[in-house]
């Protein structure tokens, strides 16, 4: 998944080797002097499964799509592993589910009632499932129906799209939303194949992270099959007015028909991507790397569905110069859907090596130069978020307990903190052994699930110990479980950006604006490079002379308007107020919007205008976009606290 490294997720409840395919959680190597003696990897304590007893080894899903009611309904089947020879239940995670029936096979073929009990809705983890199997039976079969509030689904009227004409769903199941639209083992630690049977009106497609047939007919009657084990938060569905059109041979877009075209036009360099990461990292293993373009509401950049990523229009800027998402999306077949974080304590092996790889397929496209602006961007957010978040949230490899939301772990931290680790690895071995190493471990741990201190244990004796002198394991430590960036920290430069900070000192020292010879060529980077370095407001003349000049109130560029509208916020500019209810109505994209709602919530008139602006822009928001906004009114509304 794509968030920025602004986006601190709010807590609102709702944000390899030979046995590649059977191979259980590594157990974890001896934790490192720094790390917690007591956190136990292989527990997550974001799901009531326990998959040391049994696990899910195959899903079969039964499902019909209602959007009258805005439900799924239907049944799923599971195929398990009995682990434990006195367990007698299989437990499931559920959120607001009715949950009908549930049925066993016995060894002789038929199906029989299983006692069950869903258990008191906790805020953040939902219900415990539990079935009651004295047989142990090999399949269990669940039937239920979703809530019209599920967190992880979201349902849009054809006003809400692009379209206008048909009605449109998808999911989001990363973190733990998996659960609000199928009940089963919600935990990174169990990977399973999965088919599904969906019914849907006929003229809408439905589309799922598997095998979905290009040429498939629209006809209201869909199957699915993915071969290769994931784990529940790549569980993905969608369903709307979806065309398809290819790129290459293995890739292509999905995406309304309004929106097709210039989607594929824009992610043109899909196939150049795969090829690169094939090149430094081994064959791309998912058969297909197709994308469907989603409404503005989706809550983030972009979802890494396997063989389907999910991908924000905000995007599309029609100069390529946001396609480091796509890159991003497309790495995660490496880091994350092949080898796998245990437990969201671990997020920064999904995000951190996926950061770090997307960078490199961007130095490999489009210059070092490019690559470098990226990095900069990212670790000035990160050095700015460090300055308010808990330490305790600054290390890689979190403590237990650290986190009652999932979604609440620092994205700098995730994500930023993570890649510069890596390339602190790289620069220290040389690329001609770091590359190598890594390929490695995408081989070795691929199609499974582990934590960091598996992670730790093989970059010791593949990489630390095979070349002496390099990297002690004290720094690799002091990276994983201290806060902070660690002074060994590689710096990057940006001749580009020194160009755009003079260009700005010149402005704010003089009111000389940019020079218009420069300023023309200037990408999205150096225009975000230059806002970003602004003072924390400016007058209202100085913003009128830099709209008369960039007409930066309305501009389409999702990632400028994140900058520019907090600033016109902060300093009083109001003139921007009906672009800024604008731009809030019509994007659903956490990581644009919130800069903004959490500038409008710091004045009174402000919180009116975000109030008034969220009760217009709720009907097309995402589930976990409303919750985070909810969250940021709610505090600016709460009383002080006594002191």
């Amino acid at each position: 998944m794509r968030y920025s490294v602004l986006t601190i997720c709010l807590a609102a409840a709702l944000a390899g080797g030979c046995q590649r395919d059977a191979a259980p959680t590594a157990e974890p190597a001896t934790p490192a002097a720094a790390a917690p003696a007591t956190a136990d990897a292989r527990l997550d304590e974001h799901s009531y499964a326990q998959p040391d007893k049994v696990r899910t080894q195959d899903l079969a899903l039964a499902l019909k799509v209602d959007f009258d009611a805005k439900t799924l309904s239907g049944s799923a089947t599971y195929t398990l592993e009995w682990l434990d020879p006195k367990a007698t239940q299989l437990v499931l995670d559920t959120r607001d589910l009715t949950i009908e029936k549930v049925v066993g096979e016995r060894e002789d073929g038929k199906w029989v009632d299983l006692p069950f009990a869903l258990a008191p809705e906790d805020e953040t983890l939902g219900s415990k499932l539990t079935i009651e199997a004295p047989q142990r039976n090999p399949r269990i079969r669940v039937t239920y129906t979703t809530s019209p509030e599920a967190s992880g689904l979201q349902w849009l009227t054809p006003a809400m799209t692009e379209g206008k004409k048909t009605p449109f769903m998808f999911s989001q199941s990363q973190q733990i939303h998996a659960r609000s639209w199928v009940p089963l083992q919600d935990t990174p630690m169990v990977r399973f194949t999965y088919t599904a049977k969906v019914t849907s009106p006929q003229d809408v497609m439905v589309l799922m992270s598997a095998d979905n047939d290009p040429n498939a007919a629209r006809d209201g009657d869909y199957t699915f099959s993915m071969p290769q084990k994931i784990p529940s938060y790549l569980l993905a569905i969608a369903a709307g007015d979806l065309v398809f059109k290819p790129i290459s041979a293995r890739s292509g877009v999905w995406a309304e028909p309004t929106a097709v075209d210039k989607s594929v036009a824009e992610f043109a360099d899909t196939e150049k991507m795969i090829q690169a990461n094939e090149a430094l990292y081994g064959p791309y293993r998912w058969d297909r790397y197709d994308m469907l373009v989603l409404p503005p509401s989706f809550p983030y950049g972009g979802m890494e569905n396997p063989r389907l990523s999910f991908i924000t229009p905000t995007v599309i800027t029609g100069d390529k110069s946001l396609v480091a998402l796509i890159a991003h999306e497309l790495a995660h077949s490496w880091s994350g859907n092949l080898v796998t974080f245990a437990t969201s304590k671990d997020a920064w092996l999904n995000e951190g090596f996926t950061s770090y790889v997307e960078n490199r397929i961007i130095e490999e496209l489009y210059g070092k130069e490019r690559a470098d602006m990226e990095n900069v961007i990212e670790r000035n957010e990160l050095a700015s978020e460090f300055k308010t978040i808990d330490p305790s949230l600054q290390v890689l490899s979190l403590k237990p307990g650290t986190l009652k939301d999932p979604d609440g772990s620092s994205s700098a931290t995730v994500y930023t903190k993570g890649a510069w680790f890596l390339q602190f690895l790289e620069q220290r071995f040389g690329r001609e052994v770091f590359d190598p190493f890594l390929k490695g471990y995408f081989d070795h741990f691929a199609f499974q699930s582990i934590p960091t201190t598996t992670f730790l244990e093989y970059l010791k004796a593949n990489l630390i110990d095979k070349h002496p002198g390099k990297v002690t394991m004290a720094e690799v430590e002091q990276w994983v479980y201290e806060p902070g960036v660690p002074d060994s920290a590689p710096k990057t430069a940006s001749p580009r950006f020194d160009a755009v900070d003079a260009a700005r000192k010149a402005w704010l020292d003089a009111g000389t604006l940019p020079d218009a010879k420069l300023s023309a060529g200037w990408t999205t980077q150096e225009w975000v490079h230059f806002l970003e370095g602004m003072p924390e407001t400016l007058s209202v003349d100085q913003l009128s002379a830099l709209d008369a000049a960039y007409r930066f109130t309305g501009t389409p560029n999702g990632e400028i308007a994140q900058r520019w509208y907090p600033l016109a916020v902060r300093s009083g500019y109001t003139r921007a107020n009906d672009a800024i209810a604008a731009f809030l109505q019509t994007i659903g994209r956490r990581k644009l919007i919130m800069p903004t709602y959490e500038a409008l919530v710091k004045t009174p008139e402000g919180l009116k205008l975000a109030e008034e602006t969220f009760a217009k822009a709720r009907p097309g928001y995402h589930p976990i976009t409303t919750g985070s906004v909810e969250g940021v009114i709610a505090k600016a509304k709460a009383p002080p606290a006594a002191k």
